[in-house]
């Protein structure tokens, strides 16, 4: 019996002697084998990557600490491949940023509108479309209620709670990890930071520093998971609609569409971020699409296949509105926390369910799509056509009576 029960025991690791677990980051010891959990042993999800060869703390007292990766370049993902200047600039890498710092582009003044957030209303919505960026330098007007431009990153640690984990992206390597909250706002604080981390995906919907922001009144009145979903359905409501982006200068997201073609919103609250916009023709969708699935995306610079990319610099306390489709990259040029949020509605619907279709076809996982999106269309459809019925009843009630 007892030889039964050691067979079917759970294997432990780790100083802490407990079983794996699939959610908890863990790394390998190249000398004794055993598998340790990051927390335990003090070695964040991102900064693995840099380490050569891994020594646990027992066995670091006989054959010394870990070793780390050499640096041979500035401009690939692999900071270790040779520099021997046959290969190209990847996104994201602190070469790439420089020039792309350097380059010039036509001002999105050309194309943007720029409204006071009391114009910016659905009935203007719908009477000229909603085709083109629009910026409100302002908040008077939009019905965004925010904190202070005093919020700092440790109120979003107190708020959120720093044992939350969060995504976060490594920007020179274009590389998602995971990490805890306290220990990227400790990372943030610090003057001296080895790498550029960048949160894009931080969702507060349902924590406490939800009650202190109310999204634009535009986006709650034209949102189709505000007005549609149904408080009965069997799918959890998506939450997509507040996130907190905080970024260090020089964050850099590549060329996207939002998931699912949702329009965005996003309000500085301090820093700046600057917008490299490209209008969603169907040339631009089609080129898009094919760079998406190469294989050297990250050596190609999107802005450069298209006629025209434009730069919009969106300064503290301006609010920046994205239709749907929009093909965008963005630069954090300084510190900077930014508010915004995604959302489907009525006025570009052809061009959401052409943007989904592309992400089938790109074969993207579903932790980048929209939650549960054929549902949303499903519900919106049968409202639609409820609504579709009652009118024709009441016309045809009007012609009885008459």
């Amino acid at each position: 019996m007892a030889g039964t029960a050691a067979a079917n025991a759970t294997p432990v690791y780790c100083v802490c002697r407990e079983p794996y677990d699939v959610n908890r980051f863990m790394i390998e010891c190249d000398i004794c084998k055993d598998w340790f959990h990051g927390s335990c042993v003090r070695v964040e999800e991102h900064h693995a990557v840099d380490i050569d060869l891994y020594h646990c703390p027992n066995c670091a007292v006989l054959h010394g600490s870990s070793l780390m990766k050499k640096r041979r370049n500035w401009h690939r993902h692999d900071y270790t491949e040779y520099d021997d200047g046959s290969k190209p600039v990847q996104a994201g890498t602190r070469t790439f940023v420089k020039q792309l710092r350097a380059r010039s582009f036509p001002s999105a003044d050309d194309i943007i509108l720029k409204m006071h957030g009391s114009q910016l209303t659905q009935r203007y919505l719908e009477k000229h479309g909603f085709d083109v960026p629009i910026m409100v330098p302002k908040l008077d007007g939009l019905g965004l209620r925010l904190p202070p431009s005093t919020f700092s990153v440790l109120d979003v640690e107190h708020y959120v709670g720093g044992d939350k984990v969060i995504d976060v992206i490594d920007v020179a390597r274009q590389a998602d990890s995971k990490i805890k909250l306290h220990n990227y706002i400790k990372y943030f604080t610090n003057p001296e930071r080895p790498k550029v981390l960048n949160v894009i995906s931080l969702e507060f919907s349902d924590t406490k520093m939800s009650e202190l922001v109310e999204v634009p009144e535009i986006a709650r009145k034209l949102s189709w998971v505000e007005n549609y979903w149904p408080d009965d359905s069997v799918f959890p409501k998506p939450f997509v609609q507040k996130y907190c982006l905080m970024g260090v200068q020089d964050s850099y997201t590549d060329f996207h569409i939002d998931f699912g073609g949702t329009s965005v919103w996003y309000h500085v609250l301090w820093g700046e971020k600057i917008f490299y916009l490209i209008k969603p023709t169907n040339d631009n969708l089609a080129i898009y699409e094919s760079w998406s699935s190469s294989v050297t995306q990250s050596e190609v610079y999107f802005g450069d296949k298209v006629d025209k990319c434009y730069k919009c610099v969106v300064k503290q306390g301006h609010t920046l509105f994205v239709p749907t489709g929009w093909i965008h990259a963005v630069l954090t040029s300084q510190d900077c926390m930014a508010f915004g949020g995604n959302f489907l509605h009525n006025l570009n619907i052809g061009m959401q369910l052409r943007c989904y279709e592309m992400e089938k076809r790109l074969k993207t996982p579903d932790l980048f799509k929209f939650p549960f999106f054929e549902a949303i269309c499903w519900f919106v459809a049968k409202n639609l056509m409820e609504t579709l019925k009652g009118t024709l009843f009441d016309s045809e009630r009007t012609e009885v009576s008459n």
